[in-house]
């Protein structure tokens, strides 16, 4: 490793990366971000959740940096609670997405995020699923929709879920059937897929955001763990996996860090800022 390069922007994924497996930013990780960003550095989050899902690891790294939110698809800012930007699926695109899912996955549910204004739009249902969608994580949250009206309406992401199957084996069915529609990733593979705008990606929203400051790839570290994260690790001039990643991951990264139960990132930027 060049120990002379310094990032100017720090940008991670969150779950199985910044945050431990308690979901909770450690005291360590929390002091490490601190000093960059005391230093100078710019530090962003990139992750799969939608905007209403960052505002604990807000609270746990005690500031509120910009999130790039839906895989890349929303720009968030938590201090104001605030969308900066949105790309969209538009209705007719989703409804060649749900035939597509629910041809080549029999039994998969359907769910949409969706956005407002602001993080905690109460005009705005937000994460809007069919009936009997079963969801990946415990979340009672989402609102049951007919199908005509889950696909009514522009959407930062499509979820395809089918509880009992790998998302891995899921990916690389759909990848044969969808083209142009969309660009299919995901973050657990407990049976559900992600499809955001084509040509979206974390790597995209992190350049949303350097440009204006005047920074390239070659300024940037990430850090991530699955395939959603594979964009940005290959993208930045220096990609870090952890430990606990995936092996896709992993190969598309500089180097292995541990894992993010054993306060990986902090422990690389610690490198440069401690």
């Amino acid at each position: 490793m060049n120990r002379e390069w310094v990032p100017g922007l720090i940008a991670t994924d969150v779950d199985g990366t910044l945050l431990d497996d308690d979901e909770k930013v450690t005291p360590r990780t929390r002091a490490a971000v601190q000093a960059a960003v005391e230093a100078g550095a710019t530090f962003i989050l990139a992750t799969g959740r939608p905007p209403r899902w960052v505002a604990p690891v807000v609270d746990g790294l005690g500031i509120a940096p910009l999130a790039v939110c839906a895989n890349g698809a929303v720009i968030y800012d938590p201090a104001t609670d605030r969308i900066v930007s949105a790309r969209t699926l538009s209705p007719e695109v989703l409804a060649e997405l749900a035939e597509i899912a629910t041809r080549v996955i029999p039994g998969a549910g359907l769910a949409v995020e969706r956005v407002g204004s602001s993080a905690h739009d109460a005009v705005t249902p937000q994460f809007v699923s069919s009936p009997g969608y079963e969801h990946a994580w415990l979340n009672p949250d989402n609102t049951e929709v007919s199908v005509d009206d889950l696909l009514g309406a522009p959407a930062v992401k499509l979820l395809i879920r089918k509880a009992g199957a790998r998302s891995a084996d899921m990916a690389v069915e759909l990848l044969k059937h969808v083209g142009l529609q969309g660009d299919i990733t995901y973050s657990t593979n407990n049976g559900l897929i992600e499809v955001v705008p084509l040509g979206v990606s974390k790597a995209t929203g992190i350049e949303e955001l350097t440009a204006p400051l005047g920074l390239t790839a070659a300024d940037v570290v990430t850090f991530g763990d699955m395939p959603n994260d594979v964009p940005m690790l290959s993208w930045a001039g220096r990609g870090v996996a952890m430990g606990n990643a995936h092996p896709e991951a992993v190969a598309a990264a500089d180097e292995t860090t541990v894992t993010n139960a054993e306060d990986g990132v902090a422990r690389v930027l610690e490198r440069w800022w401690s």
